[in-house]
């Protein structure tokens, strides 16, 4: 893999800003305290400049590489924005461009880091250095798509495995529900035909209950009268012939005391 070109770390103290001499002594003094890794002290001595002349480029863009030595990164692009935003001469933007484009391949953030070293070859194009990192970032940019796109289809596939075992598991599930209802359907089959086979034999045989019901009415017949005795039936009987028999009698008795020689009655002729 290729390496990255270290950041631009020129520490200006150029010309070509207007600078009042308090303002450049302390940038002065915040130059030499960086030069000999004093990062706090030469810090607060950009910031005192900075406090006094707050548009000072070389102020602004030297506090950016001492937050950068540090591993400040975030204030580290806060600065190199403020330079390349604040100046108007190209060289100056390109530093800026370059190092805040260091910054975010520190970070890991190479889709920004792309866009700032190409805004850096915009201000200066003849930069070797510049366009070395600016294919390094592509590249690994190039790397972080193609891992996002294998994660997104492992997930993918992740997805659709637990969804494809949910359902198994939710199919064997209603399967085993189905084969205890089954079960308990079997069970109480069985036990409606065992009660069915109690039920046959608790009650008495239809032959067993004519021959009862036989043998209650046999019971229940009023006993026959000895022979030689008329029964009370017989006697009634009996009684009610004799007294129909004498009816009779009279009855033809009373006819013949009517019955007379009939009258012949005259006919006009």
């Amino acid at each position: 893999m290729m390496r990255l070109i270290a950041l631009l770390f020129t520490i200006t103290t150029s010309s070509i800003w207007a600078q009042s001499s308090v303002v450049s002594n302390k940038i002065a003094e915040g130059n030499e305290l960086l030069k000999n890794n004093a990062a706090v002290a030469s810090e607060m001595e950009y910031r005192k400049a900075l406090s006094d002349s707050p548009n000072r480029i070389e102020a602004l863009y030297n506090l950016g590489n001492n937050h950068f030595q540090e591993g400040d990164f975030d204030e580290a692009a806060q600065r190199y924005f403020e330079t390349q935003k604040k100046s108007n001469n190209r060289t100056e933007r390109h530093r800026a461009f370059h190092n805040l484009g260091n910054v975010n391949m520190e970070k890991k953030e190479y889709a920004k880091a792309v866009e700032a070293y190409k805004n850096a070859l915009r201000n200066n194009p003849a930069d070797e250095e510049t366009r070395y990192n600016y294919a390094l970032a592509k590249e690994l940019l190039e790397k972080e798509k193609q891992q996002q796109d294998q994660q997104n289809q492992q997930q993918n596939k992740d997805q659709k495995q637990d969804k494809e075992q949910d359902k198994k598991e939710s199919k064997d599930k209603e399967g085993d529900q189905e084969k205890e209802s089954d079960q308990n359907k079997d069970e109480g089959d069985k036990d409606n035909e065992s009660d069915k086979k109690d039920d046959k034999k608790s009650p008495p045989k239809q032959n067993d209950q004519d021959d009862n019901k036989k043998e209650q009415s046999k019971n229940q017949q009023p006993p026959k009268p000895k022979q030689g005795k008329l029964s009370p039936q017989q006697i009634k009987s009996l009684l009610e012939a004799m007294n129909n028999q004498e009816k009779k009698v009279q009855d033809k008795i009373k006819a013949k005391k009517v019955k007379g020689t009939p009258v012949k009655g005259e006919k006009d002729w």
